[in-house]
């Protein structure tokens, strides 16, 4: 029985691929909690996934260059934490710009706005903080419509220009150009006409 759990969850974290992160909740609905809890102590053993900080684990990246396991991305190990207690999230602008790639520095803080309580955690040497707030703009089907739209809102109207719109429609996946136009429809009139170039069909350059 606990090598099935263990093959199962094996099976699901696989299918997420590398850099996944998550919690024994994310698999709730495959074994009971015990069960759960010995498969991961086993794939933990096994080096197949890693312990990010006490209750989270992630399925890490291997960089060939380094021969070594990257650190956790940041962004998965935020949703992850929010899955598990029942948060909804949205990265703060800074943090936005730089999942997006508009931001050349590593910053040492990554914030996320939420509808949980404040929290703060240590993760090889970055800190992610939640901080609650009324999500005005929470409502978005898709995180990316979530991440552009708080990154154009921090970087403002004044700086947002060809350059700034061709990365993010370098970023954004042109099969979800459409999903995205239509989430974001009722926001701030200057913020949508980016998006508006941002997803443009015509240009994929």
């Amino acid at each position: 029985m606990a090598q099935n759990t263990e093959q199962k969850l094996l099976s699901k974290i696989r299918r997420k691929d590398r850099g996944w992160a998550f919690s024994p909740k994310d698999f709730a609905s495959l074994a009971s909690r015990e069960a759960i809890d010995v498969a991961l102590h086993r794939l933990l053993a096994k080096g197949t996934i890693r312990r990010v900080i006490r209750g989270i684990y992630d399925y890490p990246r291997h960089s060939d260059l380094l021969d070594a396991d990257v650190s956790p991305d940041i962004d998965q190990v935020a949703g992850a934490l929010a899955r598990k207690s029942g948060w909804r999230i949205q990265p703060s602008g800074p943090a936005a710009e730089n999942l997006l790639g508009l931001s050349t520095q590593v910053p040492a803080a990554y914030v996320y706005l939420s509808d949980g309580p404040d929290r703060s955690y240590e993760i090889n040497g970055t800190t992610l903080t939640f901080k609650h707030t009324a999500l005005k703009e929470a409502g978005f089907r898709h995180r990316e419509s979530a991440l552009i739209v708080q990154a154009l809102k921090s970087l403002g109207a004044d700086r947002i220009g060809r350059q700034t719109t061709a990365r993010i429609r370098k970023w954004l996946d042109p099969a979800l150009r459409a999903k995205v136009l239509d989430d974001t429809r009722m926001a701030t009139g200057w913020v949508y006409a980016a998006i508006r170039e941002i997803c443009r069909e015509d240009d994929d350059g």
